[in-house]
Formats: C-alpha cells, structure tokens, sequence
C-alpha cells in the first residue's frame, strides 16, 4: 500500500504536540490520520476506523502500550511501530515479542518514522498477496521452488540456513528477535540457545552477502534481533 492509496494511521499517543506533528506530517503525505489520547481510547477507535497501521507509544497514562500491543494483537495483523522515549534492550525486546512491527525511540526524525511507515506498509500489502518470489537488492528468493540467487547466481544454502532466511523475509523490514527466531526455525521448545544463531548467521551472511564483515542485507539490530532490508529501507 503506498501513500497515494490513503492508508489509515492510528496514532496512540499522550502528548497532544506530538499528535498534531504526526497527524500533520502523515497526512501531507497522503495518509488518513486517526489520534488517540491513551490506551484504551485507540483500542475503542481502532475497529471503526479500520487501520492499516498504529504508531503506539509506551508510555500511556491509563495502560502500558504493552497490554495495547497484546489487545491490538489478539484481534489483528495489523502493523505497529513502537515510539517510545524508552530505549533499554529490554523494553524493545517486551516490545517486539508480545507483537509489534518495529521501534522507533523519540527524539526521531520525521523522515525515518516515514520511511519506517512504507516499509510496514509494504510488508503488510505483500503478505495478503501469493507472490511467492522476494526480492531486495541483489537478493532473490522463490518460496515456492526454495530457489535462492544473488545477481542472478544461485546460491546453495543448507535446510537450516534457508529456513533462517525465509524466516527473516517472512517479515522483512521489521525486526525478529533472536528469540523469534529461534523458535521459528528450530521449534518452540528454544529460546537461549543464542549462539545457534550466531553461528547459522555468520555461515548465511557468508552466502549472500558481498562483504559478510559490513552486511548491507541482514542488519544487526544491537541487543534485539535481525532485520532483512527492503531495497527502499534507509
């Protein structure tokens, strides 16, 4: 969904500023704007209105915005990005586990926030489609025959690592936890085992990535996850 479609924003956020400088900004760009003064007032709003994406801040006076993610997520798919003037690991780890798309830590700029909107967007959009081809860069990935190229040359990956890479295109643009991914790739009893990760990553990055040292294509989320960019992510 691009901004010319109207996609419809919810913004769940308690400081009346920072609600009129989104809802100006977003709607310059060609969103419909919905704003929320706390918690259970954007949870109230968020059926009639019918988002195609919440901007959630954590620090709400009636609830925590992680009891509206777990509520948002009970319900819906739909794509939350996180703003918050919390920045410890912890709180994006909570924040990403329970549901939500992406974080986002105040002071931000607009720019950022915008580009983060297109890339939930986009994700959003691509999953209610079949396409089962991914592609980024130089990266390529069919889902459907398992196939993967980088410029045009297939790269042979094991079951393991291509089950790590369709996990992280899955949801690409946004982080995935390493414990996300643990469980999705080696089943729900894991969650510690984070040098499985580690090891799998590097012989991944080795693969598809043209300086595996600097990768351009699975970025470091530090102390959270993995995200796998998208070719317009900044």
């Amino acid at each position: 969904m691009s901004p010319s479609d109207g996609a419809r924003i919810l913004v769940i956020e308690d400081d009346p500023a920072v609600r009129r400088i989104l809802g100006r900004n977003l709607g310059s760009h060609g969103y419909r704007v919905e704003t929320a003064g706390t918690g259970r007032e954007g949870l109230d709003r968020d059926p009639g209105f019918h988002s195609d994406l919440v901007l959630l801040d954590l620090g709400l006076p009636d609830m925590s915005g992680i009891e509206v993610i777990a509520e948002l997520r009970a319900r819906t798919s739909t794509p939350i990005i996180v703003l918050s003037v919390r920045e410890t690991e912890a709180d994006k780890v909570a924040a990403l586990n329970i549901g939500a798309d992406d974080y986002v830590t105040k002071p931000f700029g607009i720019d950022e926030l915008l580009a983060r909107v297109r890339v939930a967007l986009r994700r959003a959009a691509r999953s209610t489609t079949t396409e089962p081809i991914f592609r980024s860069g130089p990266l390529t990935i069919d889902l459907a025959r398992r196939r993967v190229e980088v410029d045009g040359v297939e790269v042979h990956l094991t079951p393991t690592e291509y089950a790590l890479l369709s996990a992280l295109a899955a949801d690409a643009g946004s982080v995935l936890t390493e414990r996300a991914l643990l469980q999705r790739v080696w089943g729900a009893d894991y969650g510690s085992e984070d040098h499985y990760i580690h090891v799998y990553m590097g012989r991944l990055r080795k693969k598809i990535e043209a300086d595996p040292a600097n990768p351009r294509q699975i970025r470091t989320e530090p102390g959270v996850g993995y995200r796998l960019m998208m070719n317009e992510e900044p």
